[in-house]
């Protein structure tokens, strides 16, 4: 069994609350947590996706549009033994808006 994937969403990119309204209704269940902030200002709006003993991801300039990716993102990365991908390609278009894979 695996451990359980977070979604991090950024607060601070969205103040008023209605990317992470949008983020937990479309990812359909999961782990949604507002973060107060992650410095990723100049690609707001930015979110990660952590699991223990997984490496990181950090994504920025998402839109609702990405939800669909971030959604198919979310079960690859759940069913990664460790976060990484042997082509970055099954990213699908986030691949060009990640900014960060951080070692776990």
């Amino acid at each position: 069994m695996s451990a359980p994937v977070s979604m991090l969403v950024c607060a601070q990119c969205a103040p008023d609350g209605s990317f992470l309204d949008l983020a937990r209704r479309g990812m359909g269940g999961g782990s949604v947590i507002s973060v107060e902030c992650m410095s990723g200002c100049r690609h707001a709006q930015t979110v990660a996706f952590r699991s223990p003993g997984k490496v990181a991801y950090l994504f920025g300039d998402i839109t609702a549009a990405d939800i669909p990716l971030l959604r198919s993102f979310a079960r690859l990365y759940d069913a990664s033994e460790d976060g990484t991908f042997a082509d970055a390609r099954v990213l699908g278009d986030l691949r060009t808006k990640a900014l960060a894979r951080i070692p776990g």
